[in-house]
C-alpha cells in the first residue's frame, strides 16, 4: 500500500437505525477510491410519518455520482432491509451483484420484478471461495442467522483484512442454515483484522443468545395441548421457524397449510437451491377444509401487522376461505418490530374479539432472536480480535453502548453513524461527513424525503383542504363569484351555508374590496384568497388548511 492510498468505511443506511442496510467501503487515493457496496435494503413507511409511500430506502446519492468508480455490490443475506431496494436502485449504480445462491435466487426475483436483467446477480461460493473486484478480495464467510447463507464478509485489501459480519447469532444448530462456526471465525481473523464491522441489534440483551432448536419443544407442546385450529405467524423469510413450526404440527399430528405469497416463495426457493431438503407435507388451501380443525395448523403471512397479509385477513375474517372461531389459537412466533407496535397490537386485538386465544412472545418459549445479545457479540470481539471495533446495524444508542462495552475492556472502538466516513487504515479517523437521507418509492417513481411530496400529503391529512376556482374577467371583476370545495374538513350545520358557503361569501367581499393592483397578479389573489380561507376555518371549526386557488382569467379578442 502507497501512502496515498486509504481505505475507508461510509455507512449510507443501517447505522444509527435498525433497516435500510447500505455500507460503502472504497480503497485507493482519496477522491480516486474504488468502491464496493454492501447491502441495499429497505424499510418500511407508517401512516404517523410516511402515509402512501409503499417503501423507504437509503438515499444512494453519494455512490450513484460515484458509479463509474463501483466495482461491485454485495448482499450478505436474502432479508428485506438487505435485499430490498436492489431492482429499484440497480438502474442507477449498475455495478455486478455478488451473494451466495439462496440470497441470489431472492436477488433475481427482485430484479425481475422490477424489469432489470437478473444476469447481474452473481452466485459465490462459502468460504474459502473469493473473488476480486477491483482491488478487493472478497470471502462470504457463513454465519447464523435466522434466515439461510447468511454471511459474513472477509474483505481484503492491501491495507488489511476487514471482517463485516451482516446479521448473525451464534447458533450451534440453527435448523437451517449453516451453524455459527468459532473456529472458522478464529481461523480466518489469526493473521490479524484491521477492523471488525459489526451487529449492535441485541447489544442491550444480557443473556446468551437461544438456539432454534431450543423452542421446537414447546411449540409441539403447545399444539397438542390446543383444541382447535392453530394458526402461527412469524417472518417470512424465517426458513428455519417455518420448518420448526411445520415439523411441530406433523409431531402433534396437525396437517399444515400455508397462505401468503412471501412464505411460499420463501419455501420454494429454500428447496430450489438446496438449502432446506425435507420440509412437512403443505396441503393445498382447498384440501384444508376436509381436514377436522383440531388437526390443522395454518402458516400465515404478516407478522408485523401488515394489513394486505394473510394473518390481518384471518383477523378481519375470512382469508382464501379459511376462517378462525372461538376456541382456535393463534401464536405470534416473532418479535414486533419497534413502529409496528400498533398495527400489531390492533390484529390481536381483532383476534381477542373472535375469541381467538393469542400467544405472542412475551414468555419467551416460542421465538429466539436471529441477532447476537451481548455475552455473543463479546465472544466474537474476542475471537477476531480486530484493532478496531466498529459498531453498525442498531439506532445510535446501540451502537454507542456497543463502543462502550468495546472500550471498556481497553480495546478501540469508533462511532460511524449514517455519513459518517471514516478512514479505517488510520485507526478509524473521522475524515468527512457526508449527507445521508432516504428515498420513497412513492407507487411507481422514487422520490427524495426531502422533495416536499409526502410533506405535502401529511399537511393535508392533520389540516385538511380548501380548493378555490376563480374566474378573472379582463377588466379584473370577479365573474359570478368564487367556487369552494372543501375535502378532509367538518362542515358546521349551524352557519349559513355551511363552511363551504361562508367561505364562498367572504372570499367574493374581500376580493370585492381588493384594490386592482391587488387583483393584477396570480400571486397576489391566491395570498388575499388563501388568508381569507384560513381566518375563516379558523373561526368556524378551529383549523387553517392547506388552500389551492386556481384562477382561470377571460381574455377578450
Amino acid at each position: 500500500m502507497t501512502k496515498k492510498n486509504r481505505l475507508i468505511y461510509l455507512p449510507l443506511g443501517g447505522a444509527g437505525e435498525i433497516g435500510m442496510n447500505m455500507y460503502l467501503y472504497g480503497f485507493g487515493p482519496k477522491g480516486k477510491e474504488r468502491y464496493i457496496l454492501v447491502d441495499v435494503g429497505v424499510t418500511f413507511p407508517d401512516m404517523d410519518t410516511t402515509p402512501g409511500v409503499d417503501l423507504i430506502m437509503a438515499d444512494p446519492s453519494y455512490i450513484v455520482e460515484r458509479a463509474d468508480r463501483l466495482e461491485a455490490i454485495i448482499i450478505t443475506h436474502a432479508h428485506e432491509d438487505h435485499v430490498g431496494a436492489i431492482g429499484l436502485l440497480y438502474p442507477q449504480l449498475q455495478a455486478p451483484i455478488y451473494c451466495r445462491k439462496f440470497t441470489a435466487a431472492i436477488a433475481r426475483n427482485k430484479m425481475e420484478k422490477n424489469g432489470q436483467n437478473p444476469d447481474h446477480v452473481h452466485d459465490v461460493g462459502a468460504w474459502p471461495e473469493q473473488i476480486t473486484v477491483g482491488p478487493f478480495t472478497l470471502g462470504f464467510m457463513p454465519i447464523a442467522h435466522s434466515i439461510p447463507e447468511a454471511s459474513a464478509l472477509v474483505i481484503d485489501t492491501a491495507a488489511g483484512r476487514v471482517i463485516h459480519t451482516g446479521d448473525f447469532k451464534n447458533d450451534p444448530n440453527p435448523i437451517v442454515g449453516e451453524p455459527y462456526n468459532p473456529e472458522l471465525v478464529r481461523e480466518i481473523s489469526k493473521d490479524g483484522v484491521l477492523a471488525l464491522i459489526c451487529d449492535s441489534t441485541n447489544v442491550f440483551s444480557p443473556s446468551k443468545g437461544r438456539s432454534e432448536a431450543d423452542i421446537g419443544p414447546a411449540i409441539r407442546e403447545m399444539m397438542v395441548a390446543a383444541k382447535g385450529l392453530v394458526a402461527a405467524t412469524t417472518f417470512g423469510s424465517n426458513v428455519a421457524r417455518l420448518k420448526t413450526l411445520a415439523q411441530a404440527a406433523a409431531d402433534s399430528g396437525r396437517k399444515v397449510v400455508v397462505v401468503g405469497r412471501a412464505m411460499e416463495t420463501m419455501i420454494a426457493n429454500a428447496f430450489a437451491t438446496g438449502v432446506m431438503t425435507d420440509f412437512p407435507p403443505i396441503l393445498d388451501v382447498e384440501e384444508a377444509h376436509d381436514v377436522p380443525r383440531n388437526k390443522l395448523l395454518v402458516l400465515a403471512t404478516g407478522s408485523q401487522g401488515e394489513r394486505r397479509a394473510a394473518t390481518a385477513g384471518l383477523a378481519r375474517g375470512k382469508y382464501r376461505g379459511l376462517e378462525l372461531k372461538s376456541g382456535d389459537t393463534f401464536l405470534f412466533s416473532s418479535k414486533t418490530i419497534p413502529g409496528n407496535e400498533v398495527s400489531v397490537a390492533y390484529i390481536l386485538n381483532q383476534l381477542a374479539e373472535k375469541g381467538v386465544n393469542v400467544i405472542d412472545d412475551t414468555s419467551g418459549l416460542y421465538h429466539v432472536s436471529g441477532h447476537a445479545n451481548r455475552p455473543d457479540l463479546e465472544e466474537m470481539h474476542r475471537l477476531v480480535n480486530a484493532d478496531l471495533v466498529v459498531p453498525m446495524h442498531g439506532q445510535y444508542r446501540h451502537l454507542r453502548e456497543h463502543a462502550e462495552i468495546v472500550q471498556a475492556k481497553g480495546d478501540d472502538a469508533v462511532i460511524a453513524p449514517n455519513g459518517t466516513m471514516i478512514e479505517l487504515s488510520h485507526g478509524g479517523k473521522h475524515v468527512e461527513s457526508v449527507e445521508t437521507g432516504r428515498t420513497y418509492l412513492d407507487g411507481k417513481p422514487l422520490i427524495g424525503a426531502l422533495d416536499g411530496v409526502v410533506r405535502e400529503r401529511l399537511q393535508m391529512a392533520m389540516r385538511g383542504h380548501v380548493l378555490v376556482s376563480l374566474v378573472i374577467e379582463e377588466d379584473g371583476e370577479l365573474l359570478d363569484g368564487s367556487w369552494v370545495q372543501t375535502v378532509g374538513l367538518p362542515d358546521n350545520p349551524r352557519v349559513d351555508g355551511g363552511l363551504e358557503g361562508q367561505l364562498e361569501d367572504e372570499i367574493d367581499k374581500v376580493l370585492a374590496r381588493a384594490k386592482k393592483k391587488s387583483l393584477a397578479s396570480d400571486e397576489g389573489i391566491e395570498a388575499l384568497v388563501s388568508r381569507t380561507s384560513n381566518q375563516v376555518c379558523k373561526d368556524i371549526i378551529g383549523k387553517k388548511p392547506v388552500c389551492t386557488v386556481l384562477i382561470n382569467r377571460l381574455m377578450v379578442e
